[in-house]
């Protein structure tokens, strides 16, 4: 199916599906751009860092391996259309998985691993790394490895499955897999276009919608859990500094009145995301944590040429009203702030938003 690209309404041009060459580009795309793997539909605040390429397992290389923030581990197998072995990819993902299970007992030899990968990339460890990818702090590190750790011991993985097109059969076969076991695989259609020197992807998510009927048990990797505002206001009360609570509810109730929250489902630490219409009525502008955790999701922002205007406005703001700093390549990334940064900015932070808003 085509798209039409114009420059304000005008010189519209038509711009037809392209073909990827190779599997390898579309590894590297993932690896270098992974929020391209739209996990963020499973979970609005869920986003992959993707640590390695060609991961050796006893059963072969996995094309990628990535981690979310709360420590699941992900298997991404990379296939084209045009190969005969569409649907059999299912099973070569299940057989990486169990070979990673049953032959890496020692997490430490693991993390090792994943350390040299991610120095190859990025030039520091995979603990560093992840910790600047998602903004977090030492202790949550530490949580995030932990339930690496608990992840890999029983075997509680996941899988994504990229394409640059799927087939009914394998979607239904997806479905079949999600709803009849404890396994959580998705797959993705990655749909890729040129338009002179830019490249345009569009991924869309299919496995998501399947509600589980098996039950799993709370030993076995990382249950998820359902927020709302009870649990959240009183998950505060045992995770901050009392004199830090009336702060965090201001800002919760000025979010509640003047936007829509979207609740996180993360198991040690709750969240709500902060969504406004007049920004984008999907992704959320910033999110507060139980601990006190301010996270401005500038990397969300950029839907629309309003959303960024927004995002470049706010940056502004925060630097000159809050003076709280503001990383150059801040467009991509979600930045984090302590309650002890910004509690006494409350009150400006939530002027600056309510005008950036109207």
């Amino acid at each position: 199916m085509p798209i039409i690209v114009s420059k304000k309404g005008m010189q519209a041009q038509k711009v037809e599906k392209a073909n990827f060459d190779k599997e390898d580009y579309l590894q590297n795309y993932i690896h270098q751009n992974p929020e391209s793997i739209p996990v963020y539909e499973i979970e609005e605040d869920k986003r992959l860092f993707v640590a390695a390429r060609e991961f050796s397992t006893e059963s072969g290389p996995i094309d990628a391996l990535a981690v979310d923030k709360d420590g699941d581990i992900y298997i991404v197998e990379t296939k084209l259309y045009r190969n005969p072995d569409k649907r059999t990819v299912v099973a070569q993902a299940l057989d990486y998985g169990a070979a990673l299970w049953k032959h890496t007992g020692d997490f430490s030899e693991f993390q090792s691993v994943l350390d040299e990968k991610v120095r190859s990339s990025f030039k520091v460890s995979f603990s560093e790394k992840t910790k600047e990818f998602f903004g977090l702090n030492d202790d949550q590190i530490d949580s995030l490895l932990d339930s690496m750790t608990r992840n890999l011991k029983d075997g509680n993985l996941k899988f994504v499955i990229l394409m640059d097109s799927l087939d009914d059969r394998l979607k239904d076969l997806i479905v079949y897999v999600n709803q009849n076991s404890q396994f959580d695989i998705y797959a993705v259609q990655m749909e890729y276009y040129r338009f002179k020197e830019y490249e345009i992807m569009i991924p869309k998510l299919y496995g998501a919608e399947v509600k589980k009927d098996v039950s799993v048990s709370s030993g076995s990797g990382s249950p998820r859990r359902r927020w709302d505002e009870a649990s959240f206001l009183e998950t505060v009360k045992s995770q901050t500094d009392a004199k830090y609570i009336p702060i965090i509810k201001k800002l919760y109730d000025f979010t509640k009145s003047h936007g829509e929250i979207k609740w996180g489902s993360g198991t040690a630490k709750g969240s709500c995301n902060a969504v406004f219409e007049s920004v984008s009525p999907t992704k959320s502008v910033y999110t507060l944590w139980t601990d006190g955790k301010l996270t401005l999701n500038f990397g969300w922002l950029i839907d629309d040429e309003m959303a960024v205007k927004f995002r470049d406005a706010l940056k502004h703001e925060v630097e000159t009203k809050l003076g709280l700093q503001v990383p150059d390549n801040y467009r991509d990334h979600f930045i984090p702030y302590t309650i002890e940064e910004w509690q006494d900015k409350a009150e400006t932070f939530v002027s600056i938003i309510k005008n950036l808003t109207r």
